[in-house]
């Protein structure tokens, strides 16, 4: 049965009786802090369908003009000056109480990492917007250093080792995700004992197939997003309120794991 949003408090019951909770977040999470998700009503590709080519691997390859436009777009991305909010030290607060398995995020943002949370427990699916890497030779090195390069008139600089390509750390449509980190991710949704997403469409997969590992292991599942999901049918718990408002009142009373 799934528990209405002003029902919070029997969520909020569940983690405190939970032991292994392991966490996915997505766009959403981070819209409160000034970056704009995808998919939502004023998604990025929602306002600006042409964009999406620039998260297209075979696009990015083969245009320059969209390599360009890639880099003009990491230029001036808000994802700079933003701050983590309240739904981000929430997790924090998840992670000190002793509960916390793992934190998967589909977001490139590093605002987990920021908030406090423990880098060795974020699982970043979809790698890292502060790292550039060579598509030819697999150099990598700090994002700003090419942001620079850019500033000075490089609008599509190349690697300054080998003359190939440049791209952020992240994982574009028609790029593998890193083995590594996706069977940590599935092996930490099987071994929940609740499975927590947030800010996440659960369209993008693999990503949204944790939903259902951590469900067939018999986690209790939780839903907290805007809009409705396809998953939301194997959901416990689905919470439709603003995730920064939702996650500070989940953990708010969170007493630590026993030693």
């Amino acid at each position: 049965m799934t528990v209405p949003v002003d029902d919070v408090p029997a969520v909020a019951g569940w983690l405190r009786a939970a032991t292994a909770v392991t966490v996915l977040t997505g766009a959403g999470i981070s819209t409160d802090s000034g970056i704009p998700d995808f998919r939502g009503p004023q998604g990025v590709w929602t306002r600006n369908p042409a964009a999406q080519r620039m998260s297209d691997i075979r696009a990015y390859l083969a245009d320059p003009e969209v390599r360009r436009l890639a880099w003009r777009s990491r230029q001036d991305s808000p994802a700079w000056a933003a701050r983590p909010n309240a739904g981000h030290r929430a997790l924090v607060a998840l992670e000190h109480s002793g509960r916390l398995r793992a934190l998967v995020t589909q977001n490139i943002d590093e605002l987990h990492q920021r908030a406090g949370s423990d880098p060795a427990r974020v699982l970043e699916l979809h790698g890292t917007m502060f790292t550039a890497v060579c598509l030819g030779c697999d150099d990598r090195g700090p994002m700003a250093d090419v942001l620079a390069r850019v500033a000075a008139g490089a609008d599509d600089p190349p690697c300054l080792h080998c003359g190939g390509v440049l791209k952020s750390a992240t994982i574009s449509f028609g790029q593998s995700l890193d083995p590594a980190v996706l069977t940590a991710a599935g092996e930490a949704a099987a071994a929940s004992d609740l499975f927590l997403a947030v800010g996440s469409s659960l369209t993008v997969h693999p990503a949204a197939g944790l939903v259902e590992v951590a469900a067939a292991a018999g986690a209790r599942v939780v839903i907290v997003n805007a809009e409705p999901t396809r998953y939301d049918r194997l959901a416990a718990a689905v919470l439709r309120g603003p995730i920064s408002q939702v996650l500070p009142a989940l953990v708010s009373d969170l007493p630590p794991l026993p030693a």
